[in-house]
């Protein structure tokens, strides 16, 4: 095992880490702006949103990469325009942040709706009063209430983006130095006859779950003991 570590070509856990990290920042600002601006809406709209924006999280994750596919594909109109600006998302490791995008953001947003849900309006309406802004109200008061449950969205955003695979696949295959991801690898290697390596990187992917998995009970266990006091 220490040998096959020591010639490992260690891309597919750099590229994972950098998509998922990428990925989680940007359904970090999108799953907050969504749910701040669903919690706003009459019942009936919010309702119909909810399922627009959460439907990724029931989908098989192939149906999402053939949906995107046919979206953002070479030969699709809006694929065919990005192309022509430089930007391709088939066959790239940034077709890998787009996938993980979709299927990480309804996590974020859900999280992020509940955790808004909970939170006590009386002192956003204390602050209107006192003269604060809406701004101020929301990055220094609803913000800092909610951070807990917001914190474990974006973990639980980390991890699902860190492990995806099937529209990662779909969208940008398997290249090794290119697109290969943890995900990825291990289908690979085992398709090929590789158990050895291919339990490396199941190995290396349980280690890296289970500290994500710590961390959120850390920050529920925190949201707990905030809500007793």
């Amino acid at each position: 095992m220490l040998s096959q570590l020591a010639t490992t070509d260690w891309f597919p856990l750099f590229n994972s880490l950098r998509i998922a990290a990428i990925a989680s920042v940007l359904v970090f600002f999108m799953g907050i702006g969504c749910a701040y601006w669903a919690a706003k809406l009459p019942r009936a709209i919010k309702g119909a949103l909810d399922v627009v924006l959460t439907l990724p999280l029931v989908l098989p994750p192939t149906v999402c990469g053939y949906l995107l596919l046919m979206l953002v594909g070479v030969r699709r109109p809006l694929g065919a325009l990005l192309d022509k600006a430089g930007i391709r998302f088939v066959m790239t490791w940034q077709g890998g942040v787009l996938a993980a995008v979709a299927v990480a953001f309804p996590l974020m947003y859900r999280t992020a709706r509940g955790a808004f849900q909970a939170f006590d309006e009386t002192l956003s309406w204390s602050g209107q009063t006192l003269g604060l802004s809406n701004a101020y109200i929301f990055w220094r008061i609803r913000m800092p209430a909610c951070k807990q449950g917001i914190l474990a969205g974006f973990v639980l955003a980390f991890a699902r983006a860190l492990g995806e695979y099937g529209a990662t696949s779909m969208l940008t295959g398997y290249t090794p130095g290119r697109t290969a991801t943890v995900s990825t690898t291990v289908y690979q290697l085992y398709r090929t006859g590789d158990d050895a390596g291919a339990l490396m990187w199941v190995l290396v992917n349980l280690a890296i779950s289970a500290v994500v998995l710590l961390a959120v009970n850390l920050l529920e266990g925190r949201q707990k003991r905030a809500v007793v006091r």
